[in-house]
């Protein structure tokens, strides 16, 4: 990367070094499932917003098992079914890491189990979820 007074060059075009500083905080909020988090949101920063690889502050938050973080998310607008770069859904995910919690927020809140590549039914399957895979199925 190429420095220059105050930016940084990257994959993602010429963003401000402080810019970076900050989205990297929000997603650290979402991995440790931090409620601050949520007034960034209130306050402008999207509930979509996502890093590098595609994963959005839910994707992050689901994965990493913060219910209540989840439903804030949900609750101000965050895309259930947003696909991240390697086309995997929030959904999937919490599958694949065992969140049952988190699976009935995301159902509840209009997730598609047929939505990414594996999609959550597929995910059921190969992980031994058949309770799973059958609810979604039917």
């Amino acid at each position: 990367m190429e420095e220059r007074e105050g930016h940084t060059d990257s994959r993602a075009g010429d963003v401000p070094e402080e810019v970076q500083e900050f989205a990297g905080k929000l997603f650290d909020l979402a991995r440790t499932g931090n409620a601050e988090l949520l007034a960034y949101v209130d306050h402008g920063v999207s509930a979509d917003l996502a890093n590098q690889d595609g994963n959005s502050l839910l994707m992050l938050a689901a994965y990493a098992g913060h219910a209540e973080l989840v439903r804030g998310l949900i609750e101000r607008g965050a895309d259930v079914n947003k696909l991240n770069a390697r086309g995997q859904s929030p959904l999937a995910g919490v599958i694949f890491k065992k969140e049952d919690d988190i699976v009935e927020l995301l159902l509840g809140a209009g997730a598609d189990p047929n939505a990414g590549a594996p999609n959550a039914v597929e995910t059921a399957k190969v992980f031994g979820r058949e309770d799973i895979a059958a609810r979604l199925q039917g």
